[in-house]
Order: C-alpha cells, then structure tokens, then sequence
C-alpha cells in the first residue's frame, strides 16, 4: 500500500514519538475543529452532541432515530435527550413512519437547516484554508488516515454518506 507513494516506506516504521506527536496533533486540530461551532452552540444552550445530530439528520434527512443511534455511538437515553431539546426548540422535527408507525424519522426545520448552514460554515472555512495550505497531496494523504482509523462499522456509514451526497 505505502509503496505507491513517494517516500511511503517511511511510513511503515513511525517511532513512537512521531506516533505521540500525530496524536497531540489530532487533539489540537479536533479543538481548533470544534471552536467555532462550540461558541455558536453555546450561545443557544447546545453542545457537541446536538451539532452532531443537527449533522448528520442535515447529511440524511428523514434518518431513523435507530439509525441516527447506530452512527453516533451513543446510549438511547442520551440520544432523547438531545432530540427533546432539538425538537422542542423548533429545529427538528420527528415524523412517524409511514411503513412503520414504531419508527420515527428525523428532519431539520428551517430554523435548524440555518443553523446547521451556520456551523458548516465555520467548520467549512477551516477546513478550507487547511487544504489550501496542505495541498491536494496531502489533502488525499488525510482522508486516507482518517478512513484507515475509523471502525469498520463507522467506515460504511462514512462511506454510504459520501456516495449520497
């Protein structure tokens, strides 16, 4: 795999120090990653877990809670109580299935469609000048690392999104 890139045998024999410092380096950008949607949710009372599932019920609108459970990796209870919040402020909206009354399925209202807009913005722009700054090498490099550190299970959700949108 490392052999079709330039220098990628390198990369078969890390030292744990370069590994420490890939590592720290994660921590850091996952905190500059999150600053700006941080300030914005905790402006309107909401945390990390409500811009994820503002996320992705944005990425698969109409989305089951079961499955919105199965991406996210949470507990049931947790879940709820980030949907109560979500639909009680007016930014989701939970519909009862139509095959299946058990099921509900997720959208966002406008309100949390410009909601979402707003912190994909913020998340867009850093993004943006980051690979700009990497260039496309490294860009490509970088999905290549993240896909390779998700769990299988994670990877097919990732994947199933990529190919719908």
């Amino acid at each position: 795999m490392a052999e079709g890139h330039p220098g990628g045998e390198s990369l078969l024999f890390l030292t744990d120090e370069q590994l420490r410092k890939g590592i720290e380096a994660m921590f850091f950008a996952y905190r500059g990653f999150t600053a700006d949607p941080d300030r914005i949710l905790h402006d309107q009372g909401y945390g990390r877990a409500h811009h994820r599932a503002i996320h992705f019920i944005h990425r698969s609108p109409g989305t089951t809670v079961n499955n919105l459970l199965d991406i996210l990796g949470v507990t049931k209870q947790s879940l709820n109580r980030v949907l109560r919040a979500l639909i009680k402020d007016g930014l989701v909206e939970s519909r009862v299935g139509t095959r299946d009354k058990r099921e509900r399925h997720l959208f966002l209202t406008d309100a949390g469609a410009m909601l979402e807009r707003e912190l994909s913005t913020a998340q867009s722009a850093r993004m943006r000048a980051a690979y700009r700054t990497a260039g496309p090498e490294a860009v490509a490099g970088f999905r290549t690392v993240l896909e390779a550190m998700m769990d299988p299970e994670m990877r097919r959700h990732f994947l199933a999104l990529k190919e719908s949108g």
